[in-house]
């Protein structure tokens, strides 16, 4: 029926109303349970945080796609059977029981997989702003740390004769040349 594939993909599954978080959790259970975490990988439900028009301090978690659920798996017999057969699915999107493969730009625009930006400094490399605020005034500036989305940069360096840290942006540093 299905084709063997060595290259996990994500596919939307679809769900009985309501039930996106207990089809995410039996899956997870089901992977542990049988040792199928080498055929699927990664279970979310895209949500969007929203906030109150009238209380700002309130906010919610709302489901993008109801009734929906993104499966990122090996797709073979025996993954398609399994997540198939979970108590509240209804199926894989696609013609018939042939699943469609998400593209690589719909998962980024759902941001269902965030990938890691190379940066091109490592911690202890010494690096100049090349934009901003600070771009001329750091001098000395050291690499301490990275997040660990590599979006933000802990820097020491020399601000007007004295040693501070500094966190920045990491699109706002350069290697130093």
């Amino acid at each position: 029926m299905l084709q063997d594939n060595a290259t996990p993909h994500w596919y939307v599954v679809h769900t009985y109303s309501g039930y996106e978080n207990r089809v995410a959790a039996n899956l997870e259970k089901i992977v542990e349970n049988r040792g199928m975490g080498h055929l699927i990988f990664s279970v979310k439900i895209p949500t969007e945080t929203v906030v109150d028009p009238e209380d700002e301090t309130k906010q919610e978690e709302r489901k993008l796609f109801p009734s929906y659920v993104l499966v990122k798996m090996i797709m073979n017999d025996e993954s398609w059977h399994v997540v198939r057969n979970t108590r509240g699915v209804t199926g894989f999107v696609g013609p018939g029981s042939q699943p469609v493969v998400l593209t690589d730009e719909e998962v980024a625009n759902l941001g269902v997989e965030s990938v890691l930006a190379a940066l091109p400094y490592a911690v202890g490399d010494h690096v100049v702003v090349k934009d901003g605020p600070l771009k001329g005034h750091l001098a000395d500036a050291v690499v301490e740390e990275i997040s660990p989305d590599n979006k933000r940069v802990k820097v020491s360096a020399s601000l007007h004769g004295r040693s501070t840290k500094i966190e920045l942006d990491a699109a706002l540093i350069a290697p130093e040349e």
